[in-house]
């Protein structure tokens, strides 16, 4: 069960996620991770989004994480170009953790699938055995990124289209709590 109110803000419906739900989430993207043949070898967390999810799928999958942070966004506006924050670069210490390995791509939320795409084809760029992504979250709408036929994609469920707010993101935890509890 995802526990979720809806709020109007700014013209936008916003959904907001309770941690209880976000951990039940959690362990079912690791129950259908775990359905696919292979050992993960490292988890990299889509930032910022996705740096707790992964955090929280290591109590299932004790590998090392490692982080790929991009956006998309800027006051709740989608950009048309993608600002790079963090990457893992070929010849670094990183790129060791991902070429030849089994990689483990979480992040919370697949919304237009760009970063999803643009995170996969960097990291295959640094030659993994296999990827995997896994997202909490996917919206149920039409996707202008397209994964490459050589990534695996999990999501734990579809949601609705609609802004997504999760706890880690909120300076009212209380408030918060409040209109996720439906």
């Amino acid at each position: 069960i995802i526990k979720m109110v809806d709020i109007q803000s700014k013209h936008i419906t916003k959904q907001y996620v309770s941690f209880d739900s976000i951990y039940n989430d959690i362990h079912t993207l690791y129950k259908k991770i775990k359905q696919i043949p292979v050992n993960i070898d490292c988890i990299v967390a889509i930032g910022t989004g996705g740096f707790i999810p992964a955090r929280l799928i290591k109590n299932y999958i004790e590998v090392p994480v490692l982080t790929m942070t991009v956006s998309h966004y800027q006051d709740e506006v989608l950009q048309t170009k993608t600002k790079h924050i963090q990457l893992i670069q070929a010849e670094t210490e990183e790129s060791k953790f991902i070429k030849g390995k089994n990689i483990l791509v979480i992040d919370e939320l697949d919304d237009t699938r760009t970063t999803l795409a643009y995170i996969t084809n960097k990291l295959l760029e640094l030659q993994p055995n296999k990827i995997i992504v896994g997202v909490l979250h996917n919206k149920d709408k039409e996707k202008s990124g397209i994964l490459d036929e050589r990534v695996t994609y999990i999501s734990s469920k579809k949601v609705k289209d609609k802004w997504i707010v999760y706890p880690w993101e909120v300076k009212d935890i209380d408030k918060h709590n409040k209109l996720s509890i439906l």
